[in-house]
């Protein structure tokens, strides 16, 4: 047996305390599967939204997202955003959680994306703070710039109300995948014209993901219960890629057997549950609220209600 090196190396899976890029990648990964989990625990709650037929949740959502797309009101889209947050309540879901879930990365983005309106470099308006006097004729190369560089009102109201629009439709999204199973959600999308073809690959990557996952997860431990000696960055990040390349094939051989068992079992390409879609009195209510809440939404934002 080879002599067991004691030396101390920065590719440890934990250098002084600290966990090396593979070890924080693991890391992810089962906070991603954990996350995923207490995501599905919430449609099995007795709930608003879970209490609704999925075709009329989804169409239903779909409808207030059209409806927000078209609205111009910041204070008609941070009202939606407040209704959205009560639903979330009723629904039986944490309203700390449902924010952060929203508000952790896609608006924050969009703020990002936003940030150059609120300038009058590429957005004229009346002052709010000026930042820079650069007086009369400054220059920026071939471009000509103002002689102050100021946030404008209206660039501030117009960025104000692109993320406020990107959050609410985020949160009617993330409302919509919380209170239904994933299976019963793909059922809904087909049921409403989607293409079979698209639902099925949609179906098909949730559920492997979690396999290919787990796959990974498997490597890694079995990668740690080999190792008595510590290699440098490059073996770590050689074996990284080596494991990249097996995945790949191991998926796809992985979906040559399943493609030929579901064949062998019957399979004809539709999705089907054990669950049956049953319409009741206050799915039908729910719909026509809905879809009057949306023309309520665009007749008041395009000034058609005076």
């Amino acid at each position: 047996m080879k002599e067991v090196n004691d030396e101390t190396c920065e590719c440890l899976a934990t250098y002084h305390g600290k966990k090396s890029f593979i070890g924080r990648t693991i890391e992810e990964i089962f906070k991603f599967i954990e996350a995923a989990f207490i995501a599905e625990s919430y449609s099995r709650r007795k709930g608003l939204l879970q209490s609704l037929d999925p075709r009329v949740k989804l169409i239903s959502i779909m409808t207030i997202i059209f409806a927000t797309v078209l609205v111009t009101n910041l204070k008609i889209l941070t009202s939606v955003y407040v209704f959205l947050v009560l639903i979330a309540y009723i629904s039986k879901i944490e309203v700390s959680y449902f924010i952060k879930r929203v508000w952790l990365f896609i608006p924050i983005f969009s703020a990002i994306i936003a940030l150059p309106m609120i300038f009058n470099i590429f957005f004229p308006g009346d002052p709010l703070i000026q930042l820079i006097y650069l007086g009369p004729g400054a220059h920026l190369g071939p471009f000509s710039l103002p002689e102050s560089v100021y946030i404008t009102k209206q660039g501030v109201y117009a960025a104000s109300i692109f993320i406020m629009r990107v959050a609410t439709c985020v949160s009617a999204i993330v409302l919509l995948f919380l209170t239904t199973p994933q299976q019963m959600l793909f059922k809904a999308i087909r049921s409403v014209g989607v293409p079979r073809i698209y639902v099925l690959t949609l179906g098909m990557a949730y559920r492997y993901i979690f396999l290919l996952i787990d796959l990974v997860r498997e490597m890694y431990i079995a990668k740690k219960a080999r190792t008595i000696r510590s290699r440098n960055m490059f073996e770590e990040q050689k074996w990284v890629g080596g494991r990249i390349g097996y995945t790949l094939i191991r998926s796809l051989d992985m979906s040559e057997k399943v493609h030929m068992a579901m064949l062998s079992r019957g399979f004809t390409g539709d999705v089907k549950t054990m669950e049956e879609f049953k319409m009741r009195k206050r799915d039908y209510i729910t719909g026509a609220a809905s879809i009057a809440l949306s023309i309520v939404l665009v007749a008041t934002s395009q000034n058609i209600f005076r």
